[in-house]
């Protein structure tokens, strides 16, 4: 039995029970009554349905596709929350090997790949911390392993383990600054020699100094998403589904357009 409202054009509330229009009678004597009684009923419900005012209809209508898009945005959000939790383990293995912070490491990983671990960059970077091949064979021969294969860096615990121990030894390069880890990443990003170059000058190695030096945008933009990024990791270890999703979405149109302006710069120096 269903409760049927309907509102009049008359604005009055119309409250009428109904049965469904289902028959549990197989007789096939009977079969022209009830065949004439469920289109009675069905015909009923689309009387019952036609009161309501077409506006009110088309309004509920535009209420709810606001609401599933926002619960689907969440559903997405606590998705996309999970899948970056997964890495944890090895974060957290390789900032105890290395000694580094594991909220550092993991603000490298969002803004290298966004916790993608098939990530691949326009000069041969893989994985999660997009580890060149170059920096692979160096971490595994540091490690005497002898069976590592430039694929490898595709599993997400040898490339967290590999990057983290690429960022540790610049860390330790850096140890005379105020702060390392700033010089650390301008040389992640843009390589040791540039580094030198944005320090050399300096008899004091201080880091507000050496980042106005850096005269790569993108390396600079990279250095100060990666600190803040790091500070959030540290004011919010447990992050929200909405948090999650909403830094999702605003990475995807940044990293989209760094990665538009990065072709573009090859193609004009190719040309």
């Amino acid at each position: 039995m269903y409760l049927w409202i309907a509102t009049s054009p008359g604005s009055t509330v119309l409250l009428t029970m109904t049965l469904p229009c289902i028959s549990s009678s197989r007789d096939p004597a009977n079969f022209n009554a009830h065949a004439t009684s469920r289109i009675a009923c069905l015909h009923r419900r689309r009387t019952y349905f036609g009161l309501v005012p077409k506006r009110t209809r088309l309004f509920l209508l535009l209420a709810l596709v606001p609401l599933l898009g926002v619960a689907l945005f969440y559903a997405w959000g606590r998705q996309q929350l999970q899948h970056d939790i997964q890495y944890n383990e090895f974060i957290q293995e390789a900032a105890k090997r290395q000694r580094i912070s594991e909220d550092l490491i993991r603000a490298v990983i969002w803004r290298e790949s966004d916790f993608d671990p098939e990530a691949t960059g326009l000069a041969g970077e893989r994985g999660l911390m997009q580890v060149t091949p170059q920096a692979g064979r160096e971490w595994a021969l540091s490690q005497n392993i002898r069976t590592f294969r430039d694929t490898d860096l595709l599993d997400p615990r040898t490339n967290i383990l590999a990057g983290s121990w690429y960022l540790s030894r610049a860390i330790k390069r850096w140890q005379q600054a105020d702060r390392p880890e700033i010089f650390a990443l301008a040389e992640y990003n843009a390589g040791r020699s540039n580094a030198r170059r944005w320090a050399k000058d300096m008899t004091v190695l201080n880091s507000a100094v050496f980042i106005e030096n850096i005269d790569f945008r993108t390396t600079k933009t990279y250095v100060l998403d990666i600190l803040d990024r790091s500070e959030y990791y540290r004011a919010h270890p447990v992050a929200s589904a909405w948090a999650k999703g909403w830094n999702k979405l605003s990475g995807m149109w940044w990293r989209w357009l760094e990665r538009r302006k990065i072709r573009q710069f090859h193609e004009q120096r190719d040309t």
